[in-house]
């Protein structure tokens, strides 16, 4: 049975002044589907593979203490991540959009028990040294990390739908960053289980597959100059959400132990 989530957290439910806001360029000429690419693209100058602890990760200067904060917080990105994407389902009114985007929930979701990318995951956590009992209660979430995942799981209820599909883009950036990371955990943490590495290697797979339709939706569907600014706002507001939870993991819990 699923361990019962602290109470004081309403999953997904932030301030909206949490959000973007991008001036409305109404007026301005839109770009090509060129220049829209591009301005997209040159977000992954801001993507979190080169925050200073994914750095220390990639040089194998993290602790075990550190990679075990750094699972279990980040368990509750990808738990939350379902949720995302059922968002966007539940926004978008184009049936094929919609037949399309919901692989991504089965993926992640799995079709039965032990399957999908939670699982592995939990998994990972494993490997790294923390139980899933563990990972489930998320004991270990940090109050940062929670409010960046729980903002962006609000943007994609609130925002329009072609926006939060923007968002998703980081994708874009993934696989390159994904690849040095998987090198890296298994050349200089040869404590962990490289079976546990699974995610990792699933994700090389399917992260191009979904951004590539991502972007042609962008690309299609955000004509005005308007709706273009708004998609890289969007994208923009995923890589500082990611950008804050290493700034929390980072930093660890430096709250006073909660009363008993």
């Amino acid at each position: 049975m699923e361990a019962a989530r602290p109470t004081g957290s309403v999953r997904g439910r932030v301030p909206t002044g949490a959000f973007p806001s991008s001036e409305p360029s109404a007026e301005a000429a839109p770009w090509t589907a060129d220049e829209l690419v591009e301005r997209l693209r040159a977000q992954g100058t801001r993507y979190h593979n080169l925050h200073p602890f994914h750095v220390r990760m990639d040089a194998g200067e993290l602790t075990r203490e550190e990679l075990q904060r750094w699972v279990a917080n980040r368990f509750y990105y990808q738990r939350c991540i379902p949720l995302k994407d059922a968002a966007i389902l539940s926004n978008c009114p184009d049936i094929d959009v919609r037949r399309a985007w919901i692989t991504r929930i089965i993926d992640h979701d799995g079709t039965s028990a032990g399957t999908g990318g939670i699982e592995s995951w939990l998994r990972l956590g494993e490997a790294l040294g923390v139980t899933r009992d563990e990972l489930m209660s998320e004991e270990r979430v940090l109050p940062a990390v929670r409010y960046a995942v729980d903002a962006y799981v609000s943007f994609a209820r609130q925002r329009a739908w072609i926006e939060a599909v923007a968002s998703s883009l980081t994708e874009l950036f993934g696989p390159g960053a994904i690849r040095v990371r998987l090198a890296a955990l298994e050349a200089h943490y040869p404590w962990i289980d490289p079976a546990g590495l699974e995610y990792f290697r699933d994700r090389l797979v399917l992260a191009p597959r979904d951004a590539e339709y991502a972007l042609g939706l962008v690309v299609e569907r955000c004509l005005t100059r308007e709706q273009q600014d708004r998609a890289v706002s969007a994208l923009r507001f995923k890589t500082e959400m990611l950008w804050a939870q290493l700034e929390a993991i980072e930093r660890g819990d430096t709250q006073p132990p909660a009363p008993t």
